[in-house]
């Protein structure tokens, strides 16, 4: 069978997710430390006091793994502002049932979605870790004879010639680019979305801060690198998320990108895990600043990291954002 590459990833994705833990493969800022739930929690909160605090308002996060974020992010929330935690309403993007079960012993009082779309109209503010990522992408690549897609057949690639001239931009003979359509298309509902209604929207996850050619498709599977058109399901699929091109579908509320290791310093990322620190034991409280590290330091998660809001067009600066 032969199919679009956004097609077998999404395929294999699904079987991946569905039947595999990801979190034994792969660990995600969540779990590498409480303190980044807990201030993407105040983060939400802020924002929701900045945008005239609405009530109700949906909280929801696309790709909720196994609730950590979410868990965190409402203890925090409920401990410091308690206004915000009862107006709140919590949904969730998943569509990975055994995920949703996982998710639900956490967070029983969630509603579950398949898509962002399917979030209900109203006031909303919407968290996403490392969810852009795993969306299916197409891959182009530059021949002498123009461009042509890279389909997937029997685990093999094959080059058809592009059909619905979606790259025509001139780049030498053997360049690779990549699209994201799925995340295009978030990025174009949210900015329509938050040009009617109060809200915003917070992504972190991996790319360049401007668009760069270059194939950046990777496979997980047991926690080391595989062949990403082997065993379509048993590894995790991801791709560099093009902020630029997400941006410029988002349309004018964009704020950002900044590096992931700024934003959650100006959040208060070691504020809040020195206070945690004191009075543990050597031991553990080393490795909560290492845990902060981590996530924050340019040459580890800092720098490839990114966080990008979109807002309402004229918006306030949202927190973390500007000087």
């Amino acid at each position: 069978m032969t199919e679009r590459l956004d097609a077998f990833m999404a395929r294999a994705n699904a079987a991946y997710y569905a039947t595999h833990d990801p979190f034994a493969d792969f660990t995600t800022a969540p779990e590498i430390s409480q303190v980044f739930g807990e201030i993407l929690g105040l983060w939400a909160a802020v924002t929701w006091d900045l945008l005239g605090r609405p009530s109700p308002i949906v909280l929801a996060e696309a790709g909720p793994g196994r609730g950590t974020l979410m868990a965190d992010a409402l203890r925090a929330i409920g401990r410091a502002m308690p206004d915000f935690h009862t107006a709140l309403r919590l949904h969730l993007i998943e569509t990975s049932p055994r995920l949703r079960a996982i998710q639900a012993a956490r967070l029983p009082d969630a509603v579950w979605h398949d898509a962002i779309g399917d979030l209900p109209e109203g006031p909303l503010l919407l968290l996403g870790n490392e969810f852009l990522d795993a969306l299916p992408i197409r891959q182009f690549v530059r021949r002498a004879d123009g461009w042509m897609e890279r389909y997937v057949d029997g685990g093999a690639w094959v080059e058809l010639p592009v059909a619905d001239g979606v790259v025509t931009a001139d780049a030498p003979e053997g360049s690779v680019t990549e699209r994201c359509e799925t995340a295009l298309a978030i990025a174009a509902e949210l900015g329509r979305r938050f040009a009617r209604w109060p809200g915003a929207a917070l992504f972190l996850d991996y790319g360049p801060e401007h668009s760069a050619a270059g194939d950046s498709l990777q496979a997980i599977a047991q926690g080391r690198p595989a062949d990403p058109l082997a065993a379509p399901g048993t590894a995790d699929l991801t791709a560099h998320v093009d902020f630029a091109a997400f941006a410029a579908a988002a349309g004018s509320g964009v704020q950002g990108p900044e590096p992931q290791g700024l934003f959650l310093a100006r959040l208060g990322l070691f504020q809040r895990t020195n206070r945690l620190a004191r009075g543990l034991p050597p031991a553990r409280a080393s490795a909560l600043m290492q845990a902060a590290q981590r996530l924050a330091e340019p040459d580890r998660m800092g720098r490839l990291f990114k966080a990008l809001a979109i807002g309402p067009p004229g918006g306030p600066v949202l927190p973390g954002f500007g000087d």
